[in-house]
């Protein structure tokens, strides 16, 4: 789709051998002993060829899993220094976006869960408060499904804000919109449980009526963004309905909310997405969203495969919601 920088220039940087993250950037996340016991798998993995590291995912390892973890997080941590760089510098400083595997958002800090094995947004909003100062962060997961792990690393933190927008009663079962937080942290989780069906309509409808006033009242120093795209109506693994038009206004709309709020810096991270045909689009149309191009959303997307979103429904979580923490 001609988004690098061969055709784009300077407009796209892409970072070469950036730094796999420490094993101390991931237990700033994750148990030691977790850590330990991943890295001694590694010897069953190579004598198996695939091991079963967790079983509800279900989460599999190969002989190079562990490395690849650490390549994955040093990603978002690369991503993390380059954005505060140009932060100091530009006043529109350039988007971060990790496109890693394996994604992150459901992994726990005792282990790995859901494909996923280290927690790449939970690691990278540690190391930010912990180099470069930005103790305020604000964690925006629109993938299909509940950032369990992001949630659970932060449930008691008042300096870290996640919130989830997810399918209701999708794998794996948390993000209920009671669960607000713990003790300190009370009030810094938000969760939108969205009826199956919900789109386009619904998500512009959570943007502005929920994401715009919590992040303004949070007023963040930065803002991570866990980017999960099987929320799209062509994804085998959800039943919701974005569209690639829907994930272009998300990008263009957390662009313009990061510049009101933290002098622009923000960084996506790859989460879910497994059609690879409406995640390519999808992620190709963010980027376009990034570069002030026109979306091409209509190239792919065809409105005639879309019903009826359940707006009573879906209007009636927005209130609840809003009700809960006093939007």
């Amino acid at each position: 789709m001609e988004l690098t920088p061969k055709f784009l220039g300077s407009n796209i940087i892409q970072l070469e051998n950036y730094k796999p993250a420490s094993v101390d950037d991931i237990v700033s996340v994750h148990s030691k002993s977790y850590v330990a016991g991943l890295e001694k798998a590694m010897d069953r993995a190579s004598r198996d060829g695939l091991i079963l590291i967790e079983g509800s995912g279900p989460t599999y390892a190969t002989a190079t899993t562990f490395n690849e973890s650490l390549v994955a997080a040093g990603a978002g941590i690369s991503l993390v220094d380059s954005v505060v760089k140009a932060s100091q510098t530009h006043k529109n400083p350039p988007i971060g976006f990790a496109l890693i595997r394996p994604p992150g958002h459901h992994a726990v800090p005792k282990g790995p869960m859901g494909f996923c094995v280290f927690g790449n947004v939970a690691i990278a909003a540690r190391y930010a408060q912990r180099v470069h100062g930005l103790k305020r962060v604000f964690i925006i997961d629109f993938d299909a499904h509940h950032g369990n792990g992001t949630s659970d690393a932060f449930y008691d933190d008042p300096d870290i804000f996640f919130l989830s927008t997810h399918q209701d009663g999708s794998y794996p079962g948390t993000g209920k919109m009671d669960e607000v937080g713990r003790g300190d942290g009370e009030g810094t989780t938000l969760n939108i449980p969205l009826p199956g069906g919900s789109g386009d309509y619904a998500m512009k409808m959570v943007f502005d009526e929920v994401i715009v006033p919590c992040a303004q009242r949070f007023k963040p120093d930065i803002i991570l963004v866990s980017a999960g795209y099987d929320a799209h109506v062509l994804d085998p693994l959800a039943n919701l309905q974005f569209t690639t038009g829907t994930y272009y206004m998300l990008a263009s709309n957390i662009k313009q909310l990061a510049k009101e709020l933290c002098g622009g810096r923000c960084v996506f991270f790859l989460e879910g997405g497994y059609n690879l045909e409406s995640l390519s689009y999808s992620v190709a149309d963010s980027f376009r969203a990034f570069l002030d191009e026109p979306s091409l959303a209509s190239e792919f997307d065809n409105p005639a495969i879309l019903y009826e979103e359940p707006s009573r429904k879906f209007k009636q979580v927005i209130q609840q919601v809003k009700q809960i923490h006093s939007l």
